[in-house]
């Protein structure tokens, strides 16, 4: 969105119709003594070809941009229909906040129930919602729903879920009289450890959430997991950091999972020094009701005429306070609805193509990896789009740091985590990549290590 600064003429104008003479009159209410003044060393405005200039003078000294990246972890580059930019930059879809009157928000209800459609496609539920921060605090999200409609106050977490959405989880439910003990993960596979899930299951257990493809980059059995976590009478939840491995995998539905939460950012939201970021969350039709955020409906009017209209929301805003279930106040309409242009765009086909390239990448890298004697590959198996390494000589930020230093961003040491972690490198493959980056990559590794 471009800036068009006002015209000296504009405010004077301005002044004369709100009665003032000096801007300052705005901030008569303020104590004299609290007001800054007036920066007076900045320098003299430039003309808009002169700014432009200094902006790209001052963009040169950054070098992110042209390193090769193997950047992962929760944040995913994926390539982006330049028509989605397009589209969803006009001002009809840029200026809307919540769409309360349905009569002149059309286009925004339509938009997001047609989010709605496809994330419930995807995920194999029932139904799903928008309006939710990004995949940390829905994982959050889904603890307190399983919470709610099952009456109990225990939740289990896999030792597998994302360090940083365990610790908002743990944030959210530190004054809620929750308990969240941890599911240990088997050394050998990567994968929820059965036995101990078994062991911390009990009857009052409102739910198991777990991430699959786990934070080691893992996919799970979610299909035993969730008989096992129903053999209690308690709720599956299962947490997808990566929205790619969607259109892959078998979907969580499909599985028997109750609730999918997750981050969508990889549909179509560009990464930005974190975020804007989409949390996503899809459920059984027995959730409905306490779902948090907003669900759109659609609907015919008196005339027969196709409408949509915002059935539920469950914000104390808009029902009685002791109803609310959450208090999600920013809308994520317009993050979903980039998210909602680019699965138009990308259509069936071309989400599995470029889903079966991030796995393809991946899957190239380790087979390659497992012949260079620096570096181990942990989990040769059940992985989607990365791979987990163990660096045989030194750290992995080491190896990270020399990689950086020939032009390559080579993943993410788990350290930043766990800093007992030190030799375990994490590195995410998408379909941007191609052969002769990952073979760039393997290189850089051989030569490092």
């Amino acid at each position: 969105m471009r800036y068009l600064p006002l015209t000296g003429a504009e405010r004077e104008e301005m002044k004369k119709v709100i009665g003032i003479s000096d801007v300052s009159e705005l901030f008569s209410c303020l104590p004299t003594g609290e007001c800054r003044r007036a920066p007076d060393r900045l320098p003299p405005a430039l003309s808009e070809p002169d700014l432009i200039a200094a902006f790209r003078e001052i963009a040169r000294k950054n070098t992110a941009s042209g390193l090769l990246s193997f950047l992962g972890a929760g944040a995913y580059d994926h390539f982006i229909p330049e028509v989605v930019s397009y589209l969803s930059a006009k001002g009809e879809f840029l200026t809307p906040y919540t769409p309360y009157q349905p009569e002149v928000s059309q286009g925004s209800l339509q938009a997001i129930f047609e989010y709605q459609t496809m994330m419930a496609m995807l995920t194999g539920l029932d139904v799903a919602n928008a309006s939710l921060y990004d995949g940390a605090t829905a994982a959050a999200e889904a603890v307190l729903l399983a919470v709610r409609r099952s009456g109990r106050r225990r939740v289990l977490l896999s030792s597998s879920l994302h360090p940083e959405y365990a610790a908002v989880v743990r944030t959210y439910a530190q004054n809620l009289d929750i308990e969240l003990p941890t599911v240990a993960v088997d050394v050998a596979s990567g994968r929820v450890d059965s036995s101990d899930l078994r062991a911390k299951l009990d009857d009052s257990a409102a739910a198991f959430v777990f991430q699959s493809p786990n934070f080691l980059g893992i996919v799970e059995d979610g299909r035993a997991l969730g008989a096992i976590v129903h053999e209690r009478k308690a709720y599956s939840a299962q947490v997808v950091a990566e929205a790619m491995a969607l259109p892959f995998l078998v979907p969580p539905g499909e599985n028997g999972i109750d609730i999918a939460v997750g981050e969508a950012q990889s549909f179509g939201l560009p990464l930005g020094f974190g975020g804007p970021y989409l949390g996503f969350m899809a459920a059984r039709e027995e959730f409905m009701r306490q779902l948090p955020g907003r669900l759109v409906g659609q609907t015919r009017d008196l005339d027969g005429r196709r409408g949509y209209v915002l059935t539920l929301s469950t914000r104390e805003q808009h029902i009685k306070r002791e109803k609310a279930t959450s208090n999600i106040c920013s809308n994520q309409a317009w993050c979903a609805l980039r998210a909602g242009m680019y699965l138009a765009v990308m259509g069936q086909a071309g989400l599995a193509r470029a889903a079966r390239s991030c796995h393809l990448n991946a899957a190239y890298f380790a087979k390659e990896a497992a012949g260079l004697p620096g570096v181990r590959v942990v989990y040769p198996r059940n992985f989607f789009n990365e791979v987990l390494l163990e660096v045989r000589r030194g750290s992995a930020a080491d190896l990270a740091r020399a990689l950086q230093e020939k032009g390559i961003l080579a993943g993410v040491p788990l350290s930043w985590f766990d800093p007992g972690k030190e030799d375990r490198l994490l590195l995410a493959f998408s379909e941007t990549h191609n052969r002769a980056a990952v073979d760039r990559l393997l290189a850089a590794i051989g030569d490092a290590s």
